[in-house]
């Protein structure tokens, strides 16, 4: 049971990765479109792809992360390696969250961020992804 609980946690993983590295780079283009249909249609594929995707994908990868952990709780809880990659997911789920509120201001025109500041923003997760696949299969604290 545990290879098929992992292999759909490592499928909503992707899903949720892909959803965090997208939706930014839809507020890049976003925040640099003047006319209004582009506009609307990009607050279509952000709802779209944050409701449709993001959402789902982030509630599954926990669901499942939390289903792995119960299946050897002393083990996981007790590594470093598995605590600090418990810290990441929980600044992903803050910065999946942040996509949430900057989709929000895109949706009513209220947004004050720049193309330049969406740039960046959209290179947050790839930091963190690195670091917790890297803690996960290397195991450097073990």
């Amino acid at each position: 049971m545990y290879e098929w609980v992992l292999a759909f946690h490592l499928i909503a993983v992707i899903c949720w990765f892909a959803a965090l590295f997208y939706l930014p780079r839809l507020f890049v283009y976003h925040s640099m479109a003047d006319d209004s249909v582009s506009i609307e249609r990009f607050k279509i594929m952000q709802s779209k792809l944050y409701n449709g995707i993001a959402m789902p994908s982030m509630i599954a990868t926990v669901g499942l992360g939390v289903w792995l952990v119960s299946m050897a709780p002393d083990y996981y809880l007790s590594q470093l390696w598995f605590q600090l990659k418990a810290a990441i997911v929980a600044v992903l789920i803050g910065y999946h969250f942040a996509c949430a509120h900057y989709m929000k201001q895109l949706r009513d025109d209220r947004s004050t961020k720049t193309h330049i500041f969406f740039r960046v923003f959209n290179e947050i997760p790839v930091l963190f992804l690195v670091a917790a696949v890297i803690l996960v299969i290397v195991k450097p604290f073990a």
